[in-house]
């Protein structure tokens, strides 16, 4: 008991610490290429994001690549589709092999699509003070390479490496001249941890995502969404000795580069490995707070199915909705 307690007042001070008061001034606009940090994997979202010592399987590719290396497929896939707000929506995809001992590598995507047809402009001296160029054509993706093992039965680490490029269409930057492309494109860095301290199925640990060199658009340089996090989660049924059902518990303080610290709370129920409900709250966000979810889970010709919706309000506009499909051989 006295264990349990050290590890548990470790992980809540850790929190405690990377956790402002409501007084500090938000960081607000400081980065670009924000898709890379969006939520798309509805089980996690189902949880309030609080995904990062949960996932296990090609999922975790999108919050920590440490958890990868505790798949117990031999070949894991995943797909997912999240319709966001003003029309954007974000396809993403992971697949992971299990080589044994020389852990498991992984191949994952996300592409963004900003849906609606943009009409470009440029300034000019007629009435209406603008005219109309070509219709501009965005997008971005980033497609990622990872690694993770086990370097000991209750220690694992994992990193990953994207290449991401995202465009906004052409423009004039000065009157006479041809039309520039606006792209960027670069490398961004995943690292990640989990351990396993030895208390039932409590597992700690952190990640860093997106760590990168500035991009920049013309003259004028931005950062990724870099990210720092810590993370806790166990199956408190645990405590009560066997059990067929779960009922699973995470927490992740985040620390963003372009906002101040958030909390992602996150709970589970899983009935007969089967059947999962969930819910979460993220605080400290402007537009997210309550989340649910729910998952199916069962076997087809050998294969492991999991099907998994999400629903997410968002303030002032609508709600999210986010689904995706795993299978595990």
């Amino acid at each position: 008991m006295k264990k349990l307690t050290l590890i548990i007042t470790v992980v809540f001070l850790c929190i405690a610490l990377i956790m402002p008061a409501h007084a500090v001034m938000k960081k607000l606009a400081q980065t670009g290429m924000k898709f890379l940090d969006m939520d798309v994997v509805p089980r996690a979202m189902g949880m309030g994001g609080s995904y990062m010592m949960v996932g296990d399987d090609a999922t975790a590719l999108f919050y920590n690549p440490a958890g990868i290396a505790y798949t117990g497929n031999s070949v894991d896939v995943f797909a997912s589709q999240t319709q966001w707000v003003a029309n954007i929506s974000y396809m993403a995809g992971g697949v992971l092999k299990n080589m044994g001992n020389l852990g498991t590598f992984g191949v994952s995507i996300v592409y963004a699509d900003y849906g609606n047809d943009i009409q470009g402009t440029r300034i000019t001296s007629t009435e209406k003070g603008y005219e109309d160029t070509e219709m501009l054509d965005v997008g971005a993706y980033a497609v990622g390479v990872a690694y993770g093992r086990q370097l000991t039965n209750k220690f694992s680490i994992g990193g990953q490496v994207h290449y991401a490029a995202q465009k906004l269409g052409n423009s004039v930057v000065s009157s006479g001249e041809a039309a520039k492309e606006n792209k960027v494109s670069g490398l961004t860095f995943d690292f990640g941890t989990i351990f396993y301290p030895g208390f039932k199925s409590l597992r700690v640990g952190m990640s860093i995502r997106n760590y990168s060199a500035n991009f920049e658009y013309e003259e004028e340089e931005f950062q990724a969404p870099l990210t720092f996090a810590i993370g806790a989660a166990m199956d408190v049924l645990d405590l009560m000795g066997e059990h067929e059902n779960a009922l699973l518990l995470s927490v992740d303080a985040i620390h963003p580069r372009d906002y101040t610290e958030q909390l992602n709370i996150g709970a589970e129920f899983l009935l007969m490995d089967m059947f999962a409900i969930r819910a979460g709250y993220k605080y400290n966000y402007d537009e997210e707070g309550l989340t649910l979810g729910a998952g199916l889970n069962y076997t087809l010709s050998g294969l492991s199915v999991r099907i998994d919706y999400a629903y997410t309000p968002i303030v002032s506009f609508d709600t999210v909705n986010r689904f995706s499909i795993g299978i595990g051989l």
